[in-house]
C-alpha cells in the first residue's frame, strides 16, 4: 500500500475529529473506520488498525478524566473484570456469528436509549450517586458485562451504551465520561492484544490516527471537562442520532 501525505493526513485527520468526540461522548468509531474503509483497506485490516490506534485515545481520555478526579475508581475497580471477560466472550462469539444477527437489537436499544435520555431532562445532570452498594454494584456488573460483551462482538456506540449506564446508576454525565473511557480502555486493550496476535493491525496507519486520536481525546476530554454535563449530553445525543441513522441505512442497504 503507498503512503502518500495527502493520504496521511486524511488518516491524521480523522483521527483527531475521532479522538474529540468519542472523548466526549462515545462514537469515534463512526468516524475512524469509514475513514480508513474509504482507502480500500480490507475491513478485518480496518477494524484491527482502528482498535489498535483507538486504544491510545482512550488511554488519553482515561488519564485526563483520572487526573480530573472524574473517575469513582472504587467502582471501577471492582467492574473491570466484567468488562474484560465481556470483551473475551464478544470477540470469540464474532468467530462464529454475524453482526447482522444483533444488529436490529441494537439500533433498537440506541432507539431506546436516545428516547430514555431525552424524556428524562434531569439524567446526568447532577449526581445523585452517594457510593457503591450491593444494588449498585450488581447493576454495575451486569452493565460492564453486557456492554463489554457488545464491544468485543460488534463495538459501535460502546462509550455511549456506558455513559448511559453510569448516569442510571447516578452519576452526573461527566463522572459518567470519565468512568465510561476506563472501562472503554479495558475492553480496547483486549481486542487490541487479539487483533495484534492475529496479524490485522496496518502500522504505519495505525500510529498516525493513533496520533490523530491522541491529540483529540486530549482536548476533547478537556472540553468535557471543563463545560460540564449539559455539554456532554449534547454531543452524546448528537452522536447517538448519527449512530442509529447509519446503522438503520446500513440495515436497509441504502449504505
Amino acid at each position: 500500500m503507498s503512503f502518500s501525505w495527502d493520504i496521511l493526513l486524511l488518516v491524521l485527520g480523522g483521527g483527531f475529529l475521532s479522538g474529540f468526540i468519542d472523548s466526549i461522548a462515545g462514537g469515534g468509531g463512526l468516524i475512524a473506520l469509514p475513514v480508513l474503509l474509504a482507502l480500500q483497506i480490507p475491513p478485518h485490516y480496518a477494524i484491527g488498525t482502528n482498535k489498535f490506534a483507538a486504544t491510545f485515545g482512550a488511554a488519553v481520555s482515561s488519564y485526563q478524566f483520572f487526573k480530573a478526579g472524574k473517575v469513582d475508581m472504587h467502582l471501577l475497580y471492582r467492574l473491570m473484570p466484567f468488562t474484560l471477560g465481556g470483551a473475551i466472550i464478544g470477540c470469540l462469539f464474532m468467530l462464529h456469528l454475524s453482526a447482522e444477527t444483533l444488529q436490529p437489537l441494537v439500533i433498537l436499544s440506541l432507539i431506546a436509549a436516545a428516547v430514555f435520555v431525552f424524556t428524562r431532562r434531569g439524567l446526568g445532570q447532577h449526581s445523585s450517586y452517594t457510593g457503591m452498594t450491593q444494588k449498585t454494584f450488581w447493576q454495575g456488573a451486569a452493565f460492564a458485562l453486557v456492554i463489554g460483551l457488545y464491544d468485543g462482538f460488534i463495538g459501535p456506540g460502546t462509550g455511549t451504551f456506558l455513559i448511559i449506564a453510569f448516569a442510571m446508576l447516578g452519576f452526573d454525565f461527566v463522572v459518567a465520561a470519565g468512568n465510561a473511557k476506563i472501562l472503554n480502555l479495558v475492553s480496547n486493550i483486549t481486542a487490541f492484544v487479539l487483533f495484534i496476535i492475529s496479524g490485522k493491525v496496518l502500522y504505519v496507519y495505525g500510529l498516525v490516527m493513533a496520533l490523530g486520536i491522541f491529540l483529540g481525546a486530549f482536548f476533547g476530554s478537556r472540553m468535557a471537562i471543563r463545560h460540564g454535563s449539559g455539554f456532554v449530553r449534547f454531543v452524546m445525543m448528537a452522536v447517538t442520532t448519527v449512530l442509529i441513522g447509519k446503522l438503520l441505512l446500513e440495515y436497509i442497504g441504502v449504505i
